[in-house]
Formats: structure tokens, sequence, C-alpha cells
């Protein structure tokens, strides 16, 4: 990783904290990795739960989680969950990796009337449409990669430097563009909102009807 690197997953934690309905109860991470974002929700939220696929990032997400954080291994196409359980469904860096015309009627399904499913993966870039929005991405990544840089060693926080368990993460390009993710997310949950965000991924958002 270059000197510029940073992790544009952590950079969106907080877009998607923002979408957890007040006062929620019990939130779902899927696909939780080593465990920060669940972590950050539980500091909030009275219940987490939260499952990865690899054994070594759930190790990991072990680490140091707050008693009201439950994590399990499980596969988000297999796994037995309770319907109607969550006021929130969240994931980083997952839908990508899954079928979604499998995924989200299931991650749908355990959602509470009213709660809210709030994704953020990886599209396929679309081009020549997206051309300039890629050319913007490109600049600020290595314009705010050199600030983070300089601004560690003084500040001693961490400002979106990847995490230790990152290179045991499972890596996959988007198989779709934002429009097709769009597309295909319309088709099995109507009133979903699909938009590009600018550091190569996507934000998807639904609300489960009363």
């Amino acid at each position: 990783m270059g000197v510029t690197d940073w992790s544009h997953n952590s950079w969106y934690h907080s877009l998607l904290l923002r979408q957890i309905p007040q006062r929620a109860e019990r939130v779902l991470d899927v696909g939780c990795g080593s465990g920060t974002l669940a972590r950050r929700l539980a500091a909030t939220v009275p219940q987490v739960d939260a499952f990865d696929s690899s054994p070594v990032m759930l190790a990991e997400a072990r680490v140091g989680a707050p008693a009201n954080l439950s994590l399990q291994v499980a596969d988000a196409l297999t796994v037995e969950l309770p319907e109607d359980a969550y006021d929130a469904v969240v994931s980083v860096a997952v839908l990508h990796h899954l079928p979604l015309v499998e995924a989200l009627p299931r991650m749908a399904g355990w959602l509470r009337p009213g709660g809210v499913l709030a994704a953020v993966a990886l599209p396929r870039a679309d081009l020549p449409r997206g051309l300039p929005v890629e050319a913007a991405a490109a600049v600020a990544h290595h314009g705010l990669g050199l600030a983070f840089s300089a601004l560690r060693p003084m500040t001693g926080a961490d400002l979106f430097r990847h995490e230790d368990s990152h290179g045991d993460m499972p890596v996959s390009d988007g198989a779709l563009t934002t429009r097709e993710v769009r597309t295909a997310a319309e088709a099995v949950l109507p009133g979903v909102q699909v938009r590009r965000l600018l550091f190569w991924r996507y934000l998807l958002v639904w609300r489960k009807p009363l």
C-alpha cells in the first residue's frame, strides 16, 4: 500500500450510522469483518448482532467486543435469523459479493416494519459515463491520503488507516454498475434508493413499509 492509501470503507461508516433510526433497539451488521462498525453501533444501540463468513475476521471482531455485541460465523445466504427482528440491517463492502436478487429479500425480511436497510458496496466503473466522478475520486483520494499521512504522526489518530486485518479480508471488484444495482434492487425492493458515492462505493437505502 502506498503512502496515500487509506480505507474508503471506514470513511463511509459515519454515513451508515446516520441511516440508523432514532431509538433503534436492535441492529444487525451483515459481513462485519473485524467488527469496527459493529463496535461503533454497539456504543449507541442496546443490542447489536453481527456475523461474517470468515472465522479469521470474527476472531478479530471478538477482541474488545462489548457485552451488547453478539458475533457468529455465518453466511448471508444461509444464516437463520428471526424475521421482523431488527430496526436496521447494515453492511459494508458485502453486497457486491452476493447475488442481489437473493440477498436483498433475505436482509429485508430481518427488518421490523419501518426498519431501515442500509449498505455500502463497490460498483463496477460505468465508463465512459462515469469518467468525471472516477477522475474526481482519484484526485480526492490522493489529496486526502497525503493529508492523513501527514496528520497521523502529529495527532496520533488513525485517520482511516487500514486495519491490521485488511490483508485477510476477501477482495472482489463490483460486477454491476450503480445503475445496474439500482435496477436489480428496485425489482425486489420497490422504493429502494441507490446512489453513487465518490470513493468507488454506492449507498443503498430502503425502509420497510409499516
